[in-house]
């Protein structure tokens, strides 16, 4: 798969040369990893909580070493830096410990984690498309490496995730040998009994009956069929039993884990290198501002949850990565304000904005002012998205405007013509 694979990319990559090349890179660095992992998983038996972060450290070296190229800087290969780096996530498919480990299974997990980078290589795709073809065999190749590369692969060999062997691993602190020693050889079991001849002396006849050839010989017999059944006493019967109240009680029970993620990073807002501003795995925070900006500064906001950041002042971009119930206001943007892979999140805009682009979310509140009613907007894997303007009046209340998800496609007069499918009642 190596070979094959991701070896086109890096031979698109060669073409290229600077940032890409660099990027390309780390991704043979990680799948060199990943496969140092699978032959060491082999050969200990499967860790716990406790030690899967170990076992996974180098692998979530490369990935921390990809996501830093992607920060600072916005530089003119941005998308692909952040393609690469979000792509290296479908790797995390090794960390899969079982149903109750809080990820999807290994195969769902590859494909999951494309969609994140798959933002970001169309528009690579879109933005080379009449200019390099060098760009767009990249961003071909680093797709069909994950899709249907690296999910084909995880399919036929760990479907289940890793195979682990059945060697114990202790840590260095308690030992200073890695590898336990071998269980010391047990006792000869004994032979099995001898097998039971295939034609024994003994007719079927002399043989007890058992399953329902035993019931039915009872029956025949003229025996009671409850003959040896315990005799049910009132206090035996539910509706007399004191501990059988008819109440459900809520138990407490342990949160499901979350989706992995290979480190937790602290919470965070400060502006990098005075060009970006980073807002990063803020929960439960309502108060967030941002008022010393200027236009040629960037908004990062990723991993929030329940918290509300407000831009005073004009920014060149906002982007609001893998948020739930987030809520962002701010004034205006220079070229475009992006929502990527949320859930629940609602946008103001205050000022003006000529692009507001949302991706792989699901529920979205656009809330627009009459300055940037010209906005073009953009969907694309999205749902219940709804953009709310202001009303004729200045006292009138908010008017809601629900984007269709849903599209007809009709092919006439040679080419394919696409509408949203409207819904009339009866």
């Amino acid at each position: 798969m190596v070979a094959n694979s991701l070896g086109r990319v890096s031979a698109a990559a060669g073409k290229i040369g600077g940032q890409v090349l660099d990027a390309t890179k780390i991704i043979e660095e990680a799948f060199t990893v990943l496969k140092e992992l699978l032959i060491t998983a082999k050969q200990r038996q499967k860790p716990d909580v406790a030690g899967l972060p170990e076992f996974l450290k180098p692998l979530n070296d490369v990935i921390l070493k990809a996501n830093s190229m992607a920060e600072g800087k916005r530089s003119e290969y941005f998308n692909h830096l952040k393609a690469a780096s979000d792509s290296l996530t479908a790797l995390a498919w090794i960390a899969y410990m079982g149903k109750d480990c809080g990820m999807s299974m290994p195969i769902a997990h590859v494909e999951e984690s494309w969609q994140m980078a798959e933002f970001y290589n169309n528009k690579i795709l879109v933005e080379y498309r009449n200019k390099n073809p060098d760009h767009v065999e990249w961003a071909k190749a680093l797709k069909e490496l994950y899709l249907p590369g690296l999910r084909d692969y995880v399919k036929s060999f760990y479907p289940l995730g890793p195979a682990w062997g059945t060697v114990a691993v202790v840590s260095s602190s308690s030992s200073s040998s890695a590898i336990t020693k071998a269980p010391a050889a047990r006792a000869p079991v004994p032979p099995p009994p001898p097998a039971t001849p295939l034609f024994s002396s003994e007719t079927a006849s002399s043989r007890p009956k058992e399953g329902m050839s035993a019931v039915f010989e009872e029956i025949s017999s003229g025996k009671s069929a409850a003959t040896g059944l315990r005799k049910v006493t009132d206090d035996m019967k539910t509706k007399n039993r004191a501990d059988r109240t008819g109440v459900i009680v809520a138990t407490d029970k342990s949160p499901r884990a979350n989706s992995f993620s290979f480190s937790r990073a602290p919470p965070k807002l400060e502006l990098q290198m005075g060009r970006k501003w980073a807002v990063e795995n803020q929960i439960g925070k309502k108060n967030l501002v941002i008022d010393d900006c200027d236009s040629k500064q960037s908004v990062y906001i990723y991993g929030c949850k329940d918290s509300v950041l407000q831009v005073k002042g004009k920014v060149n971009n906002i982007t609001v990565d893998k948020c739930t119930k987030m809520g962002i206001v701010f004034t205006d943007v220079v070229a475009a304000c992006e929502v990527v892979n949320c859930n629940g999140v609602e946008v103001q805009c205050q000022g003006s904005a000529p692009t507001i682009s949302v991706d792989n979310t699901s529920g979205c509140q656009l809330y627009l002012s009459s300055s940037s009613l010209g906005a073009s907007i953009t969907t694309a894997k999205s749902s219940e998205i709804n953009v709310l303007v202001p009303g004729a009046g200045p006292d009138s209340d908010w008017v809601e405007h629900a984007l269709p998800q849903q599209f007809v496609h009709t092919f006439k007069d040679g080419e394919f013509r696409t509408s949203p499918v409207s819904h009339s009642g009866a």
